[in-house]
């Protein structure tokens, strides 16, 4: 953990799910900050590449509670710094054969095309931070179509069927941090998680690309409870991370429609 986010914890692990703990800590940190909780972005981009496979980087993208989390920025520009080692590979190999400098020119200018179509350009950030949110929309100022927006995961102000990805990367976690039995928790975190839950869904296009992904340390007897049961929807999960590492899960909520 960076020396920083550590200087930054709560009191107590209740800390985490109030908006006056991150509101303070984003205060505090150095500008620049980021620090991204569980898996490394670098990680899960295979997993988001399988999640989005039927749509590709063209998937529209809300992540839930994204603080300043690299995870968005990665997931960006990782098609771009593919596409530009193809490009110079591709360069390389014109140069060595003398094409004609017309067909250089042309393909050059195709590049720059696919330099911007290559990531995953239609990201949508919010966080009811409004430091966090404030930091991150100037950190990325030069990225279009990535938006950050000051919002309650609890309340997003979409209409029904906007987006093809919803991403939660720890932000339920941080609503159950209250004491007392795991196996039993208060009644007011199960109905905190379970609205979260339904406003993904809400925004979830209804077709079976669709998906709603929760990225957790949360082992299936404690967090299935939240995801199942639900109607026109299929929930499966696995366990992530590096081998000699510690366990991570990955539920994954599915549309079940044959709409295409």
């Amino acid at each position: 953990m960076p020396r920083s986010a550590e200087a930054n914890l709560p009191p107590t692990n209740e800390g985490y799910g109030t908006k006056e703990y991150w509101e303070q800590r984003y205060t505090n940190e150095p500008p620049g900050t980021s620090f991204d909780w569980f898996l490394s972005p670098t990680y899960l981009l295979p997993l988001l590449e399988e999640l989005t496979a039927e749509l590709g980087r063209q998937a529209r993208v809300l992540m839930l509670g994204c603080g300043n989390s690299q995870l968005s920025e990665v997931c960006r520009a990782v098609g771009e710094a593919l596409v530009l080692m193809l490009v110079l590979m591709l360069v390389l190999v014109l140069v060595l054969v003398l094409v004609l400098v017309l067909v250089l020119v042309l393909v050059l200018v195709l590049v720059l095309v696919l330099m911007y179509d290559a990531g995953w350009h239609d990201i949508v950030n919010v966080d009811y931070s409004r430091t966090v949110i404030d930091q991150m929309s100037a950190r990325h100022a030069e990225r279009t179509g990535m938006q950050w927006l000051e919002m309650d995961v609890l309340d997003l102000a979409f209409g029904e069927g906007e987006f093809d990805l919803v991403i939660d990367k720890g932000t339920m976690d941080a609503m159950l941090t209250t004491k007392g039995d795991p196996w039993n928790p208060p009644e007011k975190d199960i109905q905190t998680c379970t609205k979260e839950v339904d406003e993904a869904l809400r925004v979830l296009r209804k077709r079976p690309s669709s998906r709603f992904v929760y990225f957790t340390f949360g082992q299936p007897h404690f967090r299935k409870r939240y995801l199942q049961n639900r109607p026109g929807w299929n929930l499966s999960h696995r366990e992530i991370g590096p081998p000699e590492g510690f366990a991570y899960f990955m539920y994954v909520l599915t549309h079940a429609s044959d709409d295409k």
